[in-house]
């Protein structure tokens, strides 16, 4: 059996988007809280700021979908040089192991953003 099989999903959902019970373990991954939602209704177990991206690798992105490709190499680079992000993917991969991990964003585009490189980088894990 593949050892992944026995993991929970990586689900990834805006932070404007109501939670559900099939999100289980919800963890913010932007650096800074999303403007205009209440900490009460986020329903976040955990805000590892670790996971986010630097500023200076943030505002250079700017969401700019044409430099996505650019931002996810960069990103990976920046987490694969942290202790802390690498302990930080670790324990969210063993937190599938219980429960899905739903990583919560706040940009505007659901496809090009850090979460998406996270989802990667977590389901690439073994």
């Amino acid at each position: 059996m593949d050892a992944d099989m026995s993991r929970a999903p990586v689900h990834i959902k805006r932070a404007y988007d109501w939670p559900a019970e099939g999100d289980g373990h919800r963890v913010l991954v932007d650096g800074m809280w999303p403007r205009g939602v209440r900490k009460a209704d986020a329903a976040i177990h955990a805000w590892p700021r670790e996971l986010a991206p630097s500023k200076s690798l943030r505002q250079w992105f700017g969401h700019d979908p044409d430099r996505f490709d650019t931002f996810r190499a960069c990103f990976r680079e920046e987490l694969a040089s942290s202790d802390a992000a690498r302990a930080e993917l670790e324990r969210l991969n063993e937190q599938r192991l219980e429960t899905p991990v739903t990583l919560v964003y706040a940009a505007r585009n659901r496809d090009c953003n850090n979460a998406v490189v996270l989802q990667e980088l977590l389901t690439e894990q073994r």
